[in-house]
């Protein structure tokens, strides 16, 4: 059975709960799947100045070493600045040693990702995480326009031909949509299914 992670990093819940719908649509591609989360390394105080959100269901992935047990990784982060956070970018630093021995080369790989604005960054911030699977030699699959939810302008909503997203608003009020998490369920399960056909 094709072995899907999806790791991420959320600092109130919107991307916890992306990653959740990811895995739900990779699980229906057929796949085995772990979700993980990355380290929190901001400072105590912070945390609880900006009222992240600290209780999740899901484990912190162990290391970096973790990755190379999978077939495919799916990797959410939202965006700071235009780019994934710090707790992100720190956590894919540690995997030179993968990278030194190809050990993630011929993978499947895809990012999803929040703002707080229709145009907050979701296409940079994507490319910040797409980026690092590349150059570890995976092969990026990401929201394309056979979802039909990627066509239609009746609603704000997230969504990429780079990945799901999903817009949480200034004051992280608002949850995702139907459709961004209808979209972040056919983006893993076209993961699934493209990892397995990679792996047969």
């Amino acid at each position: 059975m094709t072995k899907v992670l999806v790791l991420y990093y959320s600092s109130y819940g919107h991307i916890e709960q992306m990653a959740d719908a990811v895995a739900e649509g990779a699980r229906a591609g057929g796949a085995e799947v772990d979700i993980r989360r990355v380290a929190e390394t901001a400072p105590q105080a912070v945390i609880e100045a900006a009222h992240f959100k600290t209780d999740t269901a899901h484990e912190v992935i162990s290391g970096p070493d973790a990755l190379a047990d999978y077939d495919a990784i799916i990797v959410g982060a939202p965006t700071r600045f235009g780019r994934m956070p710090s707790q992100m970018a720190s956590f894919w630093d540690t995997t030179g040693g993968l990278w030194f021995g190809g050990k993630l080369i011929g993978k499947v790989g895809g990012a999803f990702t929040s703002t707080a604005s229709q145009h907050g960054g979701q296409e940079t911030t994507l490319f910040s995480i797409i980026t690092n699977l590349m150059h570890h030699g995976m092969t990026i699959v990401g929201l394309d326009y056979g979802f039909q939810g990627m066509t239609g302008v009746k609603e704000v909503v997230g969504g990429t031909p780079y990945g799901a997203s999903t817009i949480a608003d200034g004051d992280g009020s608002r949850q995702p949509h139907a459709e961004e998490l209808a979209g972040a369920r056919y983006q893993g399960k076209r993961i699934a299914e493209t990892a397995a056909k990679l792996k047969a």
